[in-house]
């Protein structure tokens, strides 16, 4: 990437410092100006000041109003994530933004209006698209090593449940946790989800439960061009982060299993073993998250249109919520049958 841009960051928080650490020393030709958070405590401002970022603000719209910066990067809570994409496009800023870009489908087309009507960019973050396994897969899939695609099955389980505040807020295990699945079915299928049969429980925490939420779930998806889905998730696998997907296809099959931490193999008369998978996902995902940037940057230096883009996030939400309704009323939902 030759052309260099200017830009500001806004929240801080546990995605931002990656984003943050990849802006500093693996993407070219970029300058973080102006990095923002309304929580901006003693511990964040060291800890972004120890990494070389001197401009810091409690306020994000300084990030807007400044006519230098003309990318911003949103890694801020879920409800602020709508705003604050509005008020970039605004200003004609080019934007990436983390999943989702609102739980509500009006607000969201809103929001997706105006980014138009601004001819701004958009970017939202679904980085497990660009993880080098699940990559490959849609690689081999475009190139027609199997086929057409009939069959995705997708594994995706968490070490252990976030806290109960958390859950409290998230929006429901579809479109908190099931939201990156959503969109890795969508994207290895080559085509959109036309309905969604889910089902839930509560297996893990019965405060889960009485949150409002369900803590392992399945679901079964027919895409538009007749294939299949089928994913599983569980809040808690005791024993890592469990994140494997398959397609099968009219020519053969195309299996990404968990990678080990390393590839040694352990061998005595008891037994036969490996290290342990991953343990979360920044350590799963962490060269996925430098990928999707470096792509989008790339994107932004040569006019080409980002993606997953506004379109992939609001099609995400749909089928998170088909599957909420589908959950509630023990029956299939047709995306096409969903009222706003």
């Amino acid at each position: 990437m030759d052309k260099s841009f200017t830009v500001g960051l806004i929240g801080i928080g546990r995605i931002g410092k990656i984003h943050i650490e990849n802006l500093l020393h693996r993407i070219p030709n970029v300058n973080l100006k102006l990095a923002a958070d309304i929580k901006l405590d003693e511990d964040l401002k060291k800890w972004v000041k120890e990494r070389g970022v001197t401009n810091l603000t409690d306020d994000p719209y300084e990030i807007f109003n400044d006519p230098e910066i003309e990318i911003v990067l949103i890694c801020s809570p879920t409800d602020t994530h709508a705003n604050f994409i509005q008020e970039a496009a605004k200003v004609k800023k080019q934007i990436f933004c983390e999943k989702p870009i609102d739980i509500e489908v009006n607000r969201i087309k809103k929001t997706l209006k105006i980014v138009e009507e601004n001819g701004v960019k958009l970017m939202i973050g679904f980085n497990r698209r660009f993880d080098r396994n699940f990559k490959r897969i849609h690689e081999l899939i475009v190139s027609g090593e199997i086929g057409t695609p009939q069959i995705v099955k997708i594994t995706s389980r968490d070490p252990s449940p976030p806290p109960i505040d958390y859950i409290k807020v998230s929006g429901g295990i579809f479109l908190d946790m099931t939201i990156h699945d959503w969109d890795m079915a969508r994207f290895q299928c080559h085509s959109d989800v036309e309905e969604v049969y889910a089902t839930g429980a509560v297996l893990v925490d019965p405060k889960i439960g009485e949150a409002g939420d369900i803590d392992t779930a399945a679901a079964i998806l027919k895409f538009k061009n007749g294939a299949l889905g089928i994913i599983d998730n569980t809040r808690q696998a005791v024993y890592g982060y469990d994140q494997r997907v398959e397609v099968f296809g009219s020519k053969g099959c195309l299996i990404a299993d968990n990678e080990a931490t390393n590839t040694v193999r352990i061998y005595n008369a008891e037994c036969t073993s490996v290290d342990k998978i991953p343990s979360f996902f920044m350590e799963r995902y962490m060269n996925s998250y430098y990928s999707e940037l470096k792509y989008f940057f790339d994107c932004i230096a040569k006019n080409g249109d980002p993606k997953p883009n506004g379109e992939d996030g609001l099609k995400n939400v749909l089928v998170a919520l088909a599957a909420q309704k589908s959950l509630e009323e023990n029956r299939p939902i047709k995306i096409a049958d969903l009222k706003f």
